[in-house]
């Protein structure tokens, strides 16, 4: 009788082991699939990202060189828009993919070209500090690392050869805000025609303070006025079939005639804006270059972007740098579902092992 409680004992000894050791299989595999869609493969994509260089060095010319980020329509959700889960799962794929890109890049002005929020124009002011105080955790940054937001501050500002402009008061209609921001642009305007080198001497340049006489780059969230995206191209381009879709002047792009004041009043070298979610790059006017950044967010595009510029006051060069694809975070939480299934199937016994799998179909093979 003895001997017959040991042995069920140490039959139930081994099974408890055999159960422990599946656990802790299961748990190594979702740990695993855990550790590398939610933190490696930022670091793995990023990594391989560099800095672009500038046509003429700054150690040869004297000129500094700025590293500059540029991102844009982050559309963190509100209370009102997007369930929950939706709402964590992006604000995490942000932050981490923003953290990571700070720690490997290591630059030293960011800019948002607009749309932060998705809800801007329906919160609530306790909604609003909500969502003021989520941005500011997911895009943290050091103190020696400037952080920019282009549109929605109602603000036109001059920082390092950069203009910013709150292009959603471009209207053109007489606002109030519509016409403080024209007023403001006029200004900026008159500053740097008399920092350019032609007009240092002109009598209505006498009481100016000077800005660095270098062409501005442009920061807006709204693009240029374009007839539509037909022209652009690449791997995260607007879909084909909306690419011949006529733009709305106002809506998604600025009227042509608040287009041209822009380009003639600040005269820039470089154009940088968002709101399309896409990418694109127009050539307007006497040759300006304009670059349409696409949106960080997940929730817009299944290969989130950025743009990495390096400036002097008289060059520049750009790069992007992708993010990881969601089809491939999505793609390995399957393989590791699959995997957990194999794992359990094997356990309880019910999936054949290869080799017997094979002498099997070889038997039934040759019988035939």
């Amino acid at each position: 009788m003895a001997l017959i409680r040991l042995g069920f004992g140490r039959q139930h000894l081994c099974l408890l082991r055999r159960r422990s050791f599946l656990l802790s299989k299961l748990i190594a595999v979702v740990f695993a699939a855990l550790l590398f869609c939610e933190f490696l493969i930022y670091y793995l994509v990023i990594f391989r990202c560099d800095w672009p260089e500038v046509k003429t060095p700054a150690h040869n010319s004297g000129q500094e060189t700025l590293k500059a980020m540029f991102l844009a329509d982050t559309h963190l959700l509100g209370e009102i828009r997007g369930h929950w889960l939706d709402k964590l799962r992006r604000e995490w794929q942000m932050e981490r993919a923003f953290q990571t890109a700070l720690w490997l890049l290591q630059p030293e002005v960011v800019f948002i070209l607009g749309d932060i929020f998705d809800e801007g124009k329906w919160s609530s002011p306790q909604a609003w500090a909500d969502d003021v105080e989520r941005f500011q955790k997911i895009f943290r940054h050091p103190r020696h690392v400037l952080l920019k937001v282009v549109a929605g501050n109602h603000d036109i500002g001059f920082h390092y050869h950069f203009v910013m402009v709150n292009s959603v008061a471009l209207e053109g209609d007489g606002c109030n805000l519509c016409s403080e921001a024209e007023a403001e642009i006029i200004d900026i305007s008159h500053k740097l025609n008399c920092s350019r080198e032609q007009e240092h001497h002109s009598s209505r340049c006498i009481d100016e303070q000077p800005l660095p006489a270098s062409a501005p780059v442009l920061l807006q969230h709204f693009p240029l006025y374009r007839r539509s995206d037909a022209n652009c191209s690449g791997d995260d381009a607007a879909p084909l079939e909306e690419r011949d879709i006529p733009f709305k002047e106002r809506y998604d792009a600025l009227s042509r005639e608040a287009s041209q004041k822009l380009l003639w009043w600040l005269r820039p070298r470089l154009v940088l804006s968002g709101h399309t979610h896409s990418a694109c790059e127009v050539l307007h006017g006497a040759g300006t270059m304009e670059i349409s950044v696409p949106s960080f967010s997940w929730r817009n595009r299944n290969n989130p972007s950025f743009i990495m510029g390096m400036l002097t006051p008289t060059e520049y060069a750009l790069a992007k740098c992708y993010l990881p694809y969601e089809n491939t975070v999505l793609a390995t939480y399957c393989v590791a579902i699959g995997f957990l299934v194999v794992l359990m199937l094997a356990h309880f016994k019910l999936l054949a092992s290869p080799l017997l799998f094979g002498w099997n179909l070889l038997r039934k093979l040759k019988t035939t």
